[in-house]
């Protein structure tokens, strides 16, 4: 089994329909309920993909939405010792640091998917964009 961690970009390209990005993550969300692969997400995303899509749907709509996004994937936990190393890393962006840093943990992840991933620079991760992975697979 494969185990991918995903950044947020790629779930909201899905939930929010982000053209041309989400037909690809879709097609990675479609093989983890196939139980093809395993998506690993951070706790710390569900906060930011409320904020970003409830925009456009209502509360009650988003709660199905994360909570149909919580049973496709296992969520990571942000711990102390997360933030801690997150700041004291050479990301420019800390939210991505944290994600990093959250992938990191979890010894299972093989890889960050992501759509931006010159924001991994430096990563002891594979960093991934959702074509790739499906590529590979």
């Amino acid at each position: 089994m494969k185990y991918f961690f995903l950044d947020t970009n790629v779930i909201i390209d899905v939930l929010a329909n982000r053209q041309p990005f989400s037909e690809s993550s879709a097609r990675l969300f479609d093989l983890a309920e196939k139980g093809r692969i395993v998506l690993m997400m951070s706790a710390l995303s569900y906060s930011n993909i409320y904020y970003i899509i409830k925009k456009s749907c209502t509360h009650k709509e988003m709660i199905s939405l994360l909570s149909d996004l919580e049973h496709l994937t296992e969520t990571l936990d942000v711990t102390k010792e997360i933030i801690s190393k997150s700041l004291s890393t050479e990301f420019k962006d800390f939210e991505d640091s944290i994600q990093y840093n959250t992938a990191l943990s979890n010894k299972k992840v093989e890889a960050i998917i992501t759509r931006n991933v010159k924001d991994y620079k430096g990563s002891k991760l594979t960093v991934l964009t959702p074509d790739e992975v499906l590529s590979a697979l």
